[in-house]
C-alpha cells in the first residue's frame, strides 16, 4: 500500500474518532450541572410534572399580594363567605401590619440538597417504624391536629411547618410555623387578633412564623387536581408545597383504609361513611403515586 494512502486511511480513523467523542460528550454532563446535591432533585424535564408545576407561583400570601378578585370569588364560595372584595382586601392589610414578611424560597443549587419530609395522617402510620427516617429531613411538614406524642416511633418528633386551620393553632409551640388555609374573612380577623393578644401568652411566637396561602390553594385546585372535588385537602397543599420549598421530597401518612376512609393513626374511625369529605381524595391519591413512579418525590406507603 502506498504511503499517501496509508495517511489518508489513519486520517480518516482519527476523524471518526473526533466525530464519534464530540458525539457522546453532551450525554456525560459533569456532576455539578445537577440542579441540586440530592440524591433524587425535582426534574423539569417531565412534560406531565410541568405541565402541572408552576415554579413562578408564590405559595405564601405577602404583604405585597396582588390578590386578582377573580381568586377571591373563587375563595369566598369554598365556605360561603359573605364578605366582599373590598372588606376582605382591608381585613388582611391590617393583618399584615402584625404578620412580618415570610421569608423567601430558597433557590435550587449544585451545592444544596434540602429535604421535606411530608407527614399526613394516614392510619397506614401506625407500626410503620418511620419516625427516625421522618426526623433525618431537614424540613418536616406536619398536617391539621396530627399528634407526636405517644406515636414518635412512627411519625417522628420533630416539626418545622404545619399546614392547618386556624382553630387549632394554639396547639404550636414556638419552633413551628403555622401554614394558614384560611376558607372565610373572619379567619384573617381570628388571626390579627391571636397575633395582637395572642392565646396563653403565645401570640409572639406564632407572629414569628406564620405563614398564609390562598392563592395556592386556587393554583393546588386547577393544576394538580384539575378542579375535581370542591377543594384541595390540607394533606394534599402540604404535598404540593413541599414540592415548591424542597430539593427532595418524601410522603408518609397518605392513603385510606380498608373502608375508603382516610382515618388517622391516632383514633378510631366510628363514622365509616365519611370517606374523604369534599376532598377528591382517589384523586389526590393516584397524583401521590404518579409523582412516585415519575421520581418526583418517594412514596412511603406503610406496612
Amino acid at each position: 500500500m502506498k504511503l499517501k494512502e496509508k495517511a489518508l486511511i489513519v486520517l480518516l480513523c482519527v476523524t471518526a474518532i473526533c466525530v464519534s467523542w464530540r458525539g457522546y460528550r453532551p450525554c456525560s454532563l459533569p456532576q455539578d450541572k445537577s440542579p441540586c446535591a440530592c440524591e433524587r432533585c425535582l426534574s423539569e424535564d417531565d412534560l406531565w410534572f410541568m405541565k402541572r408545576f408552576n415554579k413562578s407561583v408564590e405559595p405564601f400570601l405577602s404583604a405585597n399580594y396582588n390578590l386578582s378578585e377573580d381568586v377571591f370569588n373563587w375563595w369566598k364560595r369554598l365556605q360561603s363567605e359573605k364578605g366582599n372584595f373590598s372588606t376582605f382586601r382591608q381585613t388582611v392589610d391590617r393583618l399584615f401590619l402584625t404578620v412580618p414578611p415570610s421569608p423567601d424560597l430558597l433557590e435550587s443549587s449544585p451545592d444544596r440538597c434540602r429535604t421535606c419530609a411530608v407527614v399526613g395522617n394516614s392510619v397506614n402510620l401506625r407500626r410503620s417504624h418511620y419516625g427516625p427516617l421522618i426526623d433525618f429531613h431537614d424540613v418536616i411538614i406536619r398536617v391539621n391536629t396530627g399528634r407526636i406524642k405517644g406515636y414518635e416511633a412512627d411519625v417522628g418528633t420533630r416539626t418545622t411547618h404545619r399546614v392547618m386551620y386556624p382553630e387549632s393553632s394554639m396547639d404550636l409551640d414556638n419552633t413551628t410555623h403555622l401554614v394558614l388555609a384560611p376558607f372565610k374573612t373572619v379567619d384573617f380577623e381570628w388571626l390579627t387578633k391571636a397575633l395582637t393578644t395572642g392565646f396563653n401568652g403565645r401570640g409572639p411566637s406564632l407572629a414569628d412564623g406564620c405563614r398564609m396561602i390562598l392563592t395556592f390553594m386556587r393554583y393546588v385546585h386547577d393544576m394538580w387536581l384539575e378542579k375535581k372535588g370542591k377543594y384541595p385537602s390540607t394533606g394534599f397543599l402540604a404535598l404540593i408545597l413541599a414540592l415548591h420549598m424542597c430539593d427532595e421530597v418524601s410522603v408518609f401518612g397518605y392513603g385510606a383504609d380498608s373502608d375508603g376512609n382516610w382515618s388517622h393513626y391516632w383514633e378510631k374511625l366510628n363514622n365509616k361513611r365519611l370517606k374523604t369529605g369534599p376532598h377528591p381524595g382517589d384523586t389526590e391519591y393516584r397524583m401521590i403515586q404518579e409523582l412516585d413512579d415519575l421520581q418526583e418525590l418517594r412514596f412511603y406507603t406503610g406496612f
